[in-house]
């Protein structure tokens, strides 16, 4: 009687020692799934906040140097002159050289926000004193030439928007490709800028 006793408590202790392994292995698992459920919700709420926050930066990147140029056209746009003087044809009428401003504007905060966001004018402040000093000589040419009628000085701001260009086309390109080839349609604005400059020095 005594000798069942103990074999039933020898395989009472070896079955519970069996199941042991059994239970840590699936709390294991189950702590393991709780941990991967977790890293996945902070990973979508992490995910969630930089979309905003890039949103948010890209917003005020393209509002702001667009909102400068309309009053700027609002203010300083309007040429007697310019729109009276006769021009051939496929001269850049006043309301297209509005619209290439606008474009050219919006082109350049998309490619300075690029530059941003990947860190680039931390690493070389330059590039933002670039785009800083592009966006304030396209602003100063409407006061310049349209209002004060100082075509000469005009043609000087537009070699240095030329200059500044060519000088942000480097720097930005080396920071984001993509923002540097965002660039290369501001030359045709200045083109197109030099050209009813140098109608107007010459008319």
């Amino acid at each position: 009687m005594a000798s069942q006793q103990d074999e039933l408590k020898h395989r009472i202790t070896t079955k519970s020692q069996q199941n042991e392994p059994q239970q840590t292995e699936q709390h294991t698992k189950s702590a393991h799934d709780n941990d991967s459920k977790t890293n996945k919700n902070i990973n979508k709420s992490t995910r969630k906040q930089i979309a905003k926050r890039g949103l948010k930066s890209l917003t005020i990147a393209l509002t702001i140097p667009l909102l400068l140029t309309l009053i700027d056209i609002s203010l300083f746009g309007s040429s007697y002159q310019y729109v009276s003087m006769e021009k051939p044809f496929w001269f850049p009428r006043l309301w297209a050289l509005h619209l290439a401003c606008l474009g050219s504007s919006l082109l350049m905060g998309l490619s300075a926000w690029l530059v941003w966001a990947e860190g680039g004018f931390h690493r070389q402040p330059m590039a933002m004193l670039l785009y800083l000093s592009q966006l304030g000589l396209s602003l100063a040419w409407n006061p310049v030439v349209f209002k004060a009628g100082a075509t000469r000085i005009g043609l000087v701001l537009c070699m240095a928007l030329f200059g500044v260009l060519i000088a942000c086309f480097r720097a930005f390109k080396n920071v984001n490709p993509i923002a540097g080839d965002l660039i290369k349609p501001c030359f045709g604005w200045a083109v197109l800028l030099s050209l009813a400059n140098l109608k107007l020095v010459y008319h």
